[in-house]
């Protein structure tokens, strides 16, 4: 029962959060807000192919990541919360002889590359933060088009519990 009461605490903080969140980052370039989510547009991240935050990308996280932390002052030390960064990628092979042997391995860099930026640049807390990699196996948009593989390319922001 205490379990349900806080999962239903935070989804009220989150619901109320990213109701507000909307209305800030409305038609911000990179960033949209999806549902529960912040989605943001890996070419707006990173350089092809690489894990390392671009200066922009270092831009969109800092504003988003200043956001969040905010809100995480607002959560009370009841609800066991963390920020899971979700690192995609497309379906397009990885090039032999490069830094990553696949969109497994980059998609997994790409979401420690925003953890470690969040907590090293904004002192966000380390217990509150997981990263994750998806690959290529989570696509929002079917297909292998430019347009879809673009969309497949991107970090997700997500409040959630424990």
């Amino acid at each position: 029962r205490r379990l349900e009461d806080e999962a239903r605490r935070l989804e009220r903080y989150r619901s109320e959060f990213f109701g507000q969140m909307r209305e800030i980052i409305g038609g911000r370039e990179g960033v949209q807000i999806v549902g529960d989510r912040f989605v943001l547009s890996s070419e707006v991240l990173f350089e092809p192919g690489s894990a390392d935050l671009s200066p922009e990308g270092r831009a969109q996280i800092a504003t988003v990541g200043a956001m969040l932390l905010d809100a995480a002052r607002e959560i009370p030390e009841s609800i066991d919360w963390i920020l899971r960064v979700d690192g995609h990628t497309d379906d397009a092979a990885i090039r032999p002889g490069g830094r990553f042997a696949s969109n497994w391995e980059l998609s997994q860099a790409r979401a420690l590359s925003v953890v470690l930026y969040l907590i090293s640049e904004l002192g966000f807390p380390p217990d509150r933060l997981a990263a994750t990699g998806f690959g290529e196996f989570r696509p929002v948009v079917p297909g292998s088009s430019a347009e879809a593989r673009a969309a497949n390319r991107r970090i997700e922001l997500k409040l959630t519990e424990r």
